[in-house]
């Protein structure tokens, strides 16, 4: 019989904490059980192995990083929206970076609970964008350029590299002031600004 209070949640919780702590690829059942105080077989009752926990990561990680695009670009637009998203894709890389990394996992064709979850956050990344005047095409295409973009930077960051003695908070600006200038350059500014 599982400890009492051990669910899914709790599963999921711990090895959250364990990613965030070793990162995604030194995430293991045998550390979250004994973090919990439990065999790994007692795991086994509410989550279908790491393959599982991963997948379930992946799906915590979009949908917290999609709340907090979402609160970052409320009643902001243009260039202001755009600095929003950037910055909290970036703060929820710092502060959750093996789930964060966890989230880049795409999801299997038939996980509607996964795929809604992306689709969620792209509706926000498209928000922030729309006012630049985008076609459909064009969105696809700079959603996928902010996620090149943000993906390569936190994922740099998080493993150290950058080791020159220049501001990455500079170059973070930089390379977010150059995608306004770019969508600017193409579209014109945006009406709110």
């Amino acid at each position: 019989m599982p400890p009492a209070g051990l669910t899914r949640a709790r599963v999921i919780e711990e090895a959250a904490a364990v990613a965030d702590e070793f990162g995604i690829e030194q995430l293991t059942l045998a550390e979250v059980a004994d973090r919990l105080g439990v065999s790994v077989p007692a795991l086994y009752k509410h989550v279908s192995g790491i393959e599982g926990v991963r997948r379930d990561l992946a799906v915590r990680a979009v949908r917290e990083l999609t709340m907090a695009m979402a609160t970052a670009a409320l009643g902001r637009a243009g260039k202001d929206a755009l600095d929003g998203i950037a910055t909290a894709y970036r703060d929820y890389a710092h502060v959750h970076p093996g789930v964060s990394a966890a989230g880049v996992r795409a999801p299997a064709p038939d996980d509607h609970e996964h795929l809604a979850a992306g689709d969620a956050a792209v509706d926000v990344i498209a928000a922030a964008l729309g006012g630049y005047g985008l076609t459909d095409d064009e969105m696809v295409h700079t959603i996928r350029a902010f996620r090149i973009i943000m993906h390569g930077l936190v994922s740099l960051e998080a493993s150290g590299g950058f080791a020159m003695p220049h501001s990455l908070d500079d170059t973070f600006h930089r390379i977010i002031d150059g995608l306004h200038a770019a969508l600017v350059a193409k579209h014109g500014p945006h009406p709110r600004e």
